[in-house]
């Protein structure tokens, strides 16, 4: 994605009755990093097709609702960059699809979170976290709903499995760390096989080759970019949360495509956007 983004642009999913001041922070910020366009979005679900009740009312209220919620938000983003370019759009349908659907040609989308139990994620109307960061064509970015402290010198974390996914991940975490003027932490997390013909440092040694692998060649394209290699043992999702408690981000890669319902966006990623503090970014395979 690198070379390309300038000429694209960076997506907000605006939730009318939610507070959006923390993700479009974000996003803002990000698209003044980026030099990027910023497309603030409602999404209206459709009218509900019935011969007994006009749904007119309500549709048309909502769509009021979201021109009205995009005329605060991109006032207040315009006030925070003044040098970035927006624009605000209403669409029809339902809110997941269609803001997934909008990664065919976006560089990045933002979501705030709603920190929905995992029941709501699926059945909630207004649940968009989990069906977009898994169908989504670009990196996701998940903003928790509250500001959270980073630690100084500021770095991200980036999660190392050697899937495709994740070498994608460690490109844009690269990007990112270049941008935000950061550290970078790539950290691989080994769960040992109850069965394994390896030794413990046997295995080790090949995660270490693979990282030094993974990330040579980001690290001679970002030579300012200090990047540390973490090899540990355990959970990958408490590892890397615990890792990014204070981090500016924690990137992921997402395997597969995962459809409209979500069921396949992974359980490291699942498990992320429940417990990490920080932003959460998911980054499909190229």
């Amino acid at each position: 994605m690198d070379g390309t983004t300038e000429h694209r642009e960076i997506v907000v999913g605006v939730d009318p009755s939610r507070d959006w001041h923390v993700a479009l922070a974000w996003a803002v910020d990000e698209a003044h990093r980026r030099r990027a366009h910023l497309r603030l979005v409602v999404a209206v679900p459709p009218q509900h097709d019935t011969q007994h009740v006009d749904d007119t009312p309500r549709h048309t209220a909502l769509v009021l609702a979201g021109e009205e919620a995009l005329g605060r938000a991109a006032l207040w983003a315009e006030a925070r960059r003044p040098g970035v370019e927006i624009s605000t759009t209403v669409l029809d349908g339902f809110p997941a699809r269609v803001i997934g659907g909008l990664s065919h040609e976006a560089s990045m989308i933002v979501l705030g979170s709603r920190h929905l139990r995992r029941v709501e994620e699926f059945f909630s109307a207004g649940a968009l976290v989990v069906p977009v960061t898994a169908q989504a064509r670009c990196p996701v970015v998940v903003v928790g709903d509250t500001e959270h402290s980073t630690q100084d010198p500021p770095y991200l974390v980036v999660g190392v499995d050697g899937s495709e996914a994740s070498r994608a991940a460690v490109a844009l975490a690269f990007e990112e760390a270049a941008l935000h003027h950061c550290d970078l932490r790539a950290i691989a997390v080994w769960q040992p096989p109850v069965f394994s013909l390896h030794t413990g440092e046997t295995m080790f040694q090949a995660e270490r080759r693979q990282l030094s692998e993974v990330t040579a060649g980001w690290s001679e394209k970002y030579p300012d970019v200090r990047v540390t290699h973490e090899i540990t043992v355990g959970s990958p999702v408490e590892t890397l949360a615990e890792a990014a408690e204070h981090a500016l981000a924690v990137v992921v890669g997402r395997r597969g495509r995962g459809g409209y319902t979500g069921m396949r966006v992974g359980s490291v990623v699942r498990g992320l956007l429940h417990r990490a503090h920080c932003p959460v970014i998911t980054v499909p395979a190229s």
